[in-house]
């Protein structure tokens, strides 16, 4: 039986198990080219070229292996070019590691039933939890918890545990200790990433996107970012020599034009699958033991990567599609244009979304505490900001975005694996940042022309919610500070922020 492998751009590992599913000699391999995927969203013009450009690289690597590659250029769509192609080949069934995006699995088995031809989902290997494991530890909860699943993978997979069976240093989490902002006289020699000059294949990427996307947001003058496995092994080696040290001190820190700070800026490697979390965890563990670091960063850059990541993917698959469409506070507000240009004249949301546009990249504080925490108390629709998020970052798969977005930053499925909003006025900025010192509005005012626009947002959000905050003890405190508020306050911070919410454009 004649077998078509159609690996997707976020599918680029040699040791998936699809890979090992297939006969060289006989079967074929299909990857494609899609507009359809690249305007599905308004995708910035880096996440493109990253994603293009990874898959050609990809695709001269498996010919180099034996593997006969079928790469298809310039298709409207997937559906389109794979019935193309099996109406001029005989095969018999089509396999595919299962796709990160529950909309690209329903096409495809859709099309399956239209070409009447059978379809494989074959378990993606390159996660540490598979989505059955996920499903199976999910059913035995009431509350869907991020620490509890983060124990379960570190005893599971005996990450940072002694021989006793209890975490290394005695406790499982070193959160408190990884939240310092950066010095008051800024953040001082930053050892950068490690960048990656555009090779023939990468050049000839960027000219085509420039040429066919030339609407779409994003710049491409700096795009570096490795595009093969062994660039992202280079960089995450880098990393863990020169940046893993301070990433956990200051992996909360803001800083203008500081845009990489001291995170790895491996996660669009590792959602390409150009490296394995398996392969990040232990490199960060024997940094760990060579370099001496500190308990506390490795701890905390560990979590991101067994806990975190692994989490979301297993709530996506769980919730979706219902996830999708939620909306908890029921937000209608649409996105404010400066989203996608940067012109806004709050310092913390030009700067945030400025190098978004120019690198296609803003640290998890940026995403969550800045644009998330905005696109919250502005009451903007969730299905509108998580479109924005798919399509900025380079590191965007749906799998990881939509719950960050959805669940975490917007609150909008209701707490399923939250057990607050994550919510703050400015003074957190101003606490986390510079970004304050040279914006035209002060934080620390509650109402007026010249109040943060957050801090007006945040202090109208708990207002108009205090009556559920109160019930909750992770909320009830930021109640309680309400109660320091006069009436008189508290209607002005209403009318400005009525105000506010009534020119988001031009604020």
């Amino acid at each position: 039986m004649k077998k078509l492998l159609l690996i997707l751009g976020d599918q680029l590992s040699h040791e998936s198990d699809a890979l090992r599913a297939i006969d060289r000699d006989r079967d074929e391999i299909c990857m494609i080219e899609a507009s359809s995927e690249a305007r599905h969203v308004w995708s910035n013009k880096a996440r493109i070229a990253l994603f293009l450009s990874a898959m050609r690289h990809f695709a001269e690597e498996l010919r180099e292996r034996g593997f006969r590659v079928n790469y298809i250029y310039e298709a409207d769509s997937i559906a389109s070019a794979l019935t193309q192609h099996f109406e001029k080949n005989s095969y018999q069934q089509l396999l595919v590691t299962e796709p990160g995006e529950v909309r690209i699995r329903n096409d495809l088995r859709h099309l399956s039933e239209v070409l009447g031809v059978s379809i494989e989902f074959i378990p993606d290997n390159h996660f540490y939890c598979s989505i059955d494991d996920f499903k199976h530890w999910a059913a035995e909860k009431k509350e869907l918890r991020l620490e509890f699943f983060y124990r379960m993978m570190r005893k599971k997979h005996q990450v940072l545990m002694d021989p006793n069976g209890d975490p290394v240093g005695g406790q499982w989490n070193f959160d408190q200790d990884n939240r310092r902002p950066y010095p008051r006289q800024g953040p001082g020699f930053i050892d950068e990433p490690l960048w990656f000059e555009p090779d023939d294949i990468t050049s000839s990427v960027i000219k085509w996107v420039q040429k066919t996307y030339p609407d779409h947001p994003g710049n491409l003058s700096h795009f570096k970012w490795p595009v093969t496995r062994d660039q992202a092994l280079k960089a995450m080696n880098h990393f863990m020599e020169h940046r893993l040290g301070n990433f956990g001190y200051y992996q909360d820190a803001m800083w203008t034009d500081t845009p990489f700070g001291w995170h790895s800026i491996l996660s669009a490697a590792l959602n390409l699958k150009l490296i394995t979390p398996r392969e990040v965890v232990d490199a960060a563990l024997m940094s760990y033991q060579r370099n001496q670091l500190e308990l506390s960063t490795v701890e905390g850059f560990i979590r991101q990567i067994l806990g975190w990541r692994e989490f979301v993917r297993g709530v996506y698959f769980l919730d979706m599609p219902k996830l999708a469409t939620d909306n908890h506070f029921k937000h209608t507000n649409p996105l404010p244009q400066w989203y996608w240009t940067g012109q806004s004249r709050m310092k913390c949301m030009s700067d945030s979304v400025g190098q978004t546009i120019q690198y296609g990249y803003a640290h998890h504080i940026q995403r969550l505490m800045v644009t998330g925490n905005f696109a919250l108390l502005a009451e903007i629709l969730p299905q509108e900001v998580a479109q924005w998020y798919l399509a900025m970052y380079v590191d965007a798969v749906e799998w990881v975005e939509l719950p960050n977005v959805a669940g975490m930053a917007l609150f909008a499925n209701g707490g399923r694996f939250t057990s607050k909003p994550y919510v703050a006025s400015g003074m957190y900025i101003k606490r986390m940042s510079n970004y304050c010192q040279s914006c035209p509005y002060k934080p620390d005012l509650k109402h007026g022309g010249d109040a943060c626009p957050v801090t007006v947002l945040y202090w109208n959000f708990l207002i108009k919610h205090q009556e559920i905050f109160s019930k909750n003890p992770r909320t009830s405190l930021m109640v309680r500070n309400l109660s320091k508020v006069s009436a008189d306050d508290q209607l002005k911070i209403q009318d400005s922020a009525t105000r506010i919410l009534g020119m988001l454009d031009d604020i």
